[in-house]
């Protein structure tokens, strides 16, 4: 089975519109705002994302594009009036920075109650310790897919390939969660087929194309792959073999068209869920 992230994100932004719209008759209009520094084209783009996807929910966005001479204290005095203003209930700044910002002191700053991607590190302290909080976008959108999927995690050995605060640490947690064994491998596990051969539920998130056999999958494995990757003829591939993998795997996502769009969705749902909370 091919799980399909592009059908999945709809269902997630159709609900999220639906959110929006009953907040709206509680007098509360979500608003999410979005800070870029510099000019970076992929962030450019990711922006732009983002922001059309805000459009097509209801969800008021702004964009504050800064110029990559911006100073952290600069950044930071933003990011205090954003989050003293009732009317943004979601933060949200794009990385990379320039490097006269330091990431840590940026994301530090954001008031975990309007953040948006989750990165906080109170919120991910509230993951870890199964506190409701928001939650790292990406692998949110991963649970998501595998519910969609029919996957049951209980008892199911899960391995994670990739450790980044981003993805992989995140998502061994939620996967802990809902009571699956976890192993975290990555790049320099020494015998990186042996942990994926044993796994029932394989996540590949280590941004290397093709890092990871398909001939490694195990048979009737379910197989997530987060990595996005541009091949030598320019294509989009993932972090998976995906012709050989997508034989022996019960049900595997495509790239492109599987995790990526679900990144987007849940940041959306994060912001509608942190402006709700504005009204309990």
């Amino acid at each position: 089975m091919i799980i399909d992230g592009k059908a999945v994100a709809a269902r997630v932004r159709a609900e999220v519109a639906e959110q929006v719209a009953a907040l709206k008759l509680k007098g509360v209009a979500t608003g999410l705002t979005v800070v870029r520094v510099g000019d970076d084209p992929a962030s450019a783009v990711y922006v732009r994302n983002k922001i059309r996807a805000c459009a097509e929910t209801g969800i008021v966005s702004t964009e504050h594009h800064l110029p990559d001479t911006t100073t952290q204290a600069e950044l930071l005095a933003l990011i205090g009036t954003l989050n003293d203003d009732p009317a943004v209930h979601g933060i949200l700044v794009q990385l990379p920075l320039p490097r006269q910002i330091a990431e840590h002191a940026v994301l530090v700053a954001i008031s975990p109650a309007k953040d948006a991607d989750g990165f906080h590190p109170f919120n991910v302290g509230c993951l870890w310790t199964g506190k409701p909080a928001p939650r790292a976008c990406t692998p949110h959108g991963v649970m998501r897919l595998l519910d969609e999927a029919g996957v049951e995690l209980k008892g199911k050995h899960a391995v994670v390939v990739g450790r980044s605060n981003i993805v992989g640490k995140p998502l061994a947690a939620m996967l802990l969660e809902r009571h699956a064994t976890v192993t975290i491998a990555h790049s320099r596990t020494p015998d990186l087929a042996a942990e994926v051969a044993r796994a029932d539920v394989l996540v590949a998130a280590v941004g290397k194309a093709g890092i990871i056999k398909g001939a490694w999958v195990k048979p009737g494995a379910v197989v997530i792959d987060v990595g996005m990757n541009r091949g030598a003829d320019g294509k989009l591939v993932g972090d998976v073999e995906f012709g050989e993998a997508s034989t022996r795997a019960s049900a595997i996502t495509p790239v492109p068209g599987g995790v990526g769009p679900m990144t987007i969705a849940m940041l959306l749902a994060n912001t509608v869920e942190l402006a709700a909370r504005t009204v309990r």
